[in-house]
């Protein structure tokens, strides 16, 4: 989802461009869009916020399908770890595309609906994802990408009550779990997840009526705009990966600590790419594994940062890190070498040449507050 955009570069716009820019939005370049890095509160005041009330994220940019027919599970399940003949029409799970190395290509989340899956993946990834899944399920499957769509993410503690005003049909949903619903008048597809680590929505409404969805939920006095800045501190003191940085092409399941992605069938059953090395590290063990990193002192470790362990040996690398409003000081994960990831491993940091102490803990930083009944 990170991709640098050149500048030269013509940006696409969402839907909201033009509420972000009245609203007062930073915007920059991302993923191939011009997108709201933060409103004029700040990403410090956007996050806190979103933590204690609700906040309102456009994520718009990334791509949404119908992957449509009476063999679109079965097809699906070719190119990912996770167990969709399985699930339960109107849940969500989330999963990750994989190639024939057991390396993430993307994560995504699919959800089981009547004939089908709702899909939803990287902006970064959207193109490439959906020509992979296209080809790769043509002739027991039809692909419908759903370019006339807009996504909005409605996150926080008071994320439910706020929806339950506007759309009452919402109020018993739990956690991962979808429903077509009207919201003030609107018919959209609602989906209680998000990526924030707290209670919420992510809420799948046609392009041209997005900016009046916006606009009504920001008139909830919970409700305030946030940006990408707080999106990522939010998702890092979740713990959750982001695409292309803690995870990429090069990383399993196994090593990327979300070995709970290869459901306990397909684990018996394979049939999905790189199944032998994945399930092989399963049973084994890999030689590194992405960890939490708490930094002592006030010093952030950003994505780069050198992990070595106290003899000044190098034992891995910082994948994301920065400052978590939330914890109230400065937060990492990265990969480490698997004999230093034990909860507790003093480990050093190495920022702007100086060995900075720190330790691995269990992720997240911060405690999930999901509905889940």
């Amino acid at each position: 989802m990170s991709e640098n955009t050149s500048a030269l570069e013509i940006l696409l716009t969402t839907p909201l461009d033009a509420l972000h820019r009245a609203l007062g939005a930073k915007m920059v370049p991302f993923a191939g869009y011009a997108m709201p890095v933060q409103y004029p509160a700040g990403i410090l005041k956007e996050h806190l916020h979103t933590r204690a009330a609700a906040g309102l994220f456009d994520v718009s940019h990334m791509g949404q399908a119908f992957l449509m027919g009476d063999e679109a599970l079965k097809a699906f399940e070719t190119l990912v770890p996770g167990d969709y003949q399985g699930l339960a029409e109107g849940k969500t799970r989330y999963s990750v595309l994989l190639n024939d190395q057991g390396g993430i290509m993307d994560d995504l989340m699919a959800t089981r609906i009547p004939g089908g899956l709702y899909l939803v993946v990287n902006a970064a990834c959207k193109t490439q994802d959906f020509a992979h899944i296209e080809a790769n399920t043509r002739g027991r499957a039809n692909l419908e990408i759903l370019a006339d769509r807009a996504l909005l993410a409605l996150q926080g503690p008071k994320a439910g009550a706020v929806l339950a005003r506007l759309a009452p049909a919402t109020a018993d949903m739990t956690f991962m779990t979808f429903r077509k619903v009207d919201i003030a008048g609107i018919a959209c597809f609602a989906t209680r997840s998000g990526y924030t680590g707290e209670d919420g929505f992510e809420i799948s409404v046609p392009a041209d009526r997005a900016e009046e969805l916006a606009k009504k939920l920001l008139a909830e006095p919970e409700v305030e705009p946030i940006g990408l800045g707080a999106r990522d501190s939010l998702r890092l003191e979740a713990g959750l990966c982001l695409y292309g940085h803690d995870i990429d092409t090069h990383t399993t399941p196994i090593e990327g600590d979300i070995k709970w992605v290869v459901n306990k069938r397909r684990r018996e059953n394979k049939g999905f790419p790189g199944a032998d090395i994945i399930l092989g590290q399963l049973a084994n063990g890999t030689e590194r594994l992405r960890v939490g990193i708490l930094p002592d002192g006030r010093a952030p470790a950003r994505e780069g940062t050198e992990v070595q362990d106290l003899n000044g040996n190098t034992i891995g690398t910082v994948t994301s890190g920065g400052f978590g409003p939330s914890v109230n000081g400065p937060i990492a994960m990265g990969y480490v070498k698997t004999a230093f990831a034990t909860e507790g491993t003093p480990v050093n940091l190495i920022v702007r040449g100086k060995a900075l102490a720190a330790k691995i803990v269990k992720m997240p930083f911060t405690q999930k507050s999901y509905k889940t009944a």
